[in-house]
């Protein structure tokens, strides 16, 4: 089969890999129909991430037709049309069985990896190193499924691919970032990154009762949608500064809740934006926590910073001292995205929100090497990406 591997920083390339097949009696194979490029992906190709291995292949947002299942699978059958959480989560340890399905005991092979940096490993990721299982992942023409029962979920004909892929990540994230922010209605949420999940965390947001939502972001065709979706929207190169424009727009009191949906590659102009680029470009540095800095000074007192932007190693010049102060609750952590399925699922089937919004690009999987180039170098006005196995070009005409 064709899929989309990672050969080192900005190289990713189509290659032919043999088909997965049934490994563990629990798997089932999915033939893909539909794969997405993830802003967590570009964080593999700018070689943020360890333990990749050339060779490896990339994607975690997948959906598609199963194939074939193993003799212990009992929830799907051969020819079901399913989306697949980018978490593998066993269901039966103590952690899935408190539906905390992203620290699965069971499901990373690897765990000894992940336990050297973080002290605890947790759940197995598709396509996100070896660290975090070495599982093949979605963006290639079929991927094997492990826990086949407890991921994978089946989704109506009426619906199309476009308006549930998301399920498979960036709208259980945005949705749990949101709720991570303990929304009060009328609550004024502010919100770092207006990429796909600040967008889908705008639209949750809402939906839990906020009566404001800030999008901060530099990208106009990204802040355009943002205002699309109701938010205002602040420049974060504005001269004036994102904090004293935000206290302006609180009455000096600050956001109740602050979401950072940037992680790991924050960008920005000052100098402690400056700091984090010189020290991750020395090799002294991991992650660059601007806007994390940012929303933990701007929150408002005994507020809530929620984030669901990766972070993958260490943190500099944290203003602790500010959490510490104000009182402020952080909640962070991968998605326990098998908990939202079915309520989110049915948010899309009722009409309340249709997450295809998002979709700037439609591509051939053989086209995922421009696709990443452009996703990552923000061109053509390129905010997320839809890749269509074993089609044309003339039916993914790129807009």
């Amino acid at each position: 089969m064709k899929a989309i591997c990672w050969y080192g920083k900005d190289d990713v390339r189509v290659d032919t890999v043999p088909d997965p097949k049934i490994l563990n009696q629990s798997d089932a194979v999915i033939k893909i129909t539909s794969t997405a490029i993830c802003g967590s992906d570009l964080h593999l190709l700018n070689g943020y991430i360890p333990t990749m291995q050339k060779g490896d292949i990339l994607g975690h947002e997948f959906m598609g037709i199963v194939e074939e299942t193993g003799s212990e699978v009992k929830n799907l059958k051969r020819g079901d049309r399913v989306v697949v959480p980018f978490t593998i989560s066993c269901g039966n340890c103590f952690f899935c069985q408190k539906e905390m399905f992203s620290l699965c005991d069971n499901s990373n092979p690897n765990a000894w990896m992940a336990e050297k940096l973080y002290g605890y490993s947790p759940s197995g990721l598709f396509g996100f190193s070896h660290m975090m299982g070495g599982y093949a992942g979605g963006q290639a023409e079929y991927a094997r499924v492990p826990f086949a029962d407890v991921g994978p979920i089946k989704v109506p004909d009426e619906l199309e691919d476009e308006q549930v892929l998301f399920l498979s990540d960036i709208f259980p994230t945005a949705y749990m970032a949101a709720e991570n922010c303990r929304i009060e209605p009328g609550d004024t949420v502010a919100i770092w990154g207006a990429g796909p999940v600040g967008l889908l965390a705008i639209k949750s947001a809402f939906m839990l009762g906020a009566g404001r939502v800030i999008s901060i972001d530099s990208v106009e065709e990204r802040m355009a949608l943002a205002r699309q979706a109701g938010a205002e929207t602040l420049d974060f190169n504005d001269e004036e500064g994102v904090l004293e424009l935000l206290k302006q727009k609180t009455g000096g009191r600050g956001p109740d809740s602050c979401l950072d949906a940037v992680g790991l590659e924050a960008h920005g102009t000052s100098m402690g934006a400056i700091y984090d680029r010189i020290k991750a470009t020395a090799f002294l540095a991991t992650d660059r926590p601007n806007a994390l800095r940012q929303a933990i000074v701007g929150c408002r007192k005994g507020g809530t910073v929620s984030v669901p932007g990766v972070y993958g190693g260490l943190l500099d010049k944290m203003p602790i001292g500010a959490a510490f102060n104000k009182a402020l609750t952080i909640k962070m952590g991968q998605t326990h995205v098998q908990h939202y399925l079915k309520p989110l699922l049915a948010r899309i089937k009722g009409g309340e929100i249709d997450p295809s919004f998002i979709i700037t690009h439609r591509m051939r999987l053989e086209d995922a090497p421009e696709g990443y180039a452009s996703f990552k170098h923000k061109q053509d006005n390129c905010i997320k990406i839809v890749l269509k196995p074993g089609q044309s070009a003339a039916t993914t005409n790129g807009h």
